[in-house]
């Protein structure tokens, strides 16, 4: 009973995996999408969102299942109180690339990211994709080195989201407050997702040590 017990563990983790890939696609789509006004794109983004919900309410009851059933301690116990807390920012993950696709089709055929910010964009786009892509190995391999990175790679998503505000706030913008306000909800989309994968870097940390810390530097 306690290997099962260990196969139903080790297929949270994949299944968390899985997940964090989606994201990960999702976050790449949604930002081609946006910037190409690509409508198709856009759609399939906005689609396959409840995929990843979908995943995330079977992967909560399963886990609710085993803690009331096998009545985990230590470390098995972190490991299914984590998955609950890192399934929901992967949730979370999946609806900020769903708002920037939802954006990318309320303004198709045009694009709402003015050429004045179109690179900021891109590179919060990349650097998300970064942060994404080092998250799989978090989860997967429980890499306490790259979760600590990963709070120096959100530094970056951080400077780059300042830098887009002060273009708007300047009395030089010149796209109008419409503009201004697609690209402010942008900023915070991208903003928010790096939070929330660093959210899941200090759960694997405290899935790991057993201790929690709010930085993890």
């Amino acid at each position: 009973m306690r290997n099962t017990f260990h196969d139903d563990l080790d297929a949270i983790t994949e299944t968390l995996v899985t997940m964090t890939n989606l994201v990960k696609d999702a976050t790449k789509d949604a930002t081609t999408a946006l910037l190409t006004a690509d409508l198709a794109l856009a759609e399939k983004v906005i689609s396959q969102d409840d995929l990843i919900d979908s995943m995330q309410h079977e992967l909560d009851a399963k886990t609710i299942v085993l803690l009331a059933t096998q009545q985990p301690v230590a470390s098995d116990l972190r490991a299914l109180v984590t998955s609950l807390r890192m399934s929901a920012d992967l949730e979370r993950m999946g609806d900020m690339a769903h708002h920037i696709a939802k954006l990318a089709r309320l303004r198709f055929p045009s694009t709402s990211v003015p050429p004045e910010a179109s690179l900021t964009i891109e590179e919060m786009g990349r650097v998300l994709g970064l942060i994404i892509d080092k998250l799989v190995k978090i989860i997967k391999e429980r890499d306490l080195k790259d979760a600590m990175q990963l709070a120096i790679d959100d530094d970056e998503m951080d400077k780059l989201h300042r830098k887009l505000i002060q273009s708007l706030i300047s009395k030089d913008w010149p796209h109008g407050a419409e503009s201004a306000i697609d690209l402010t909800l942008l900023g915070r989309y991208y903003e928010r997702s790096a939070d929330h994968a660093v959210s899941i870097a200090r759960r694997v940390h405290y899935l790991v040590t057993g201790s929690y810390q709010q930085k993890l530097d």
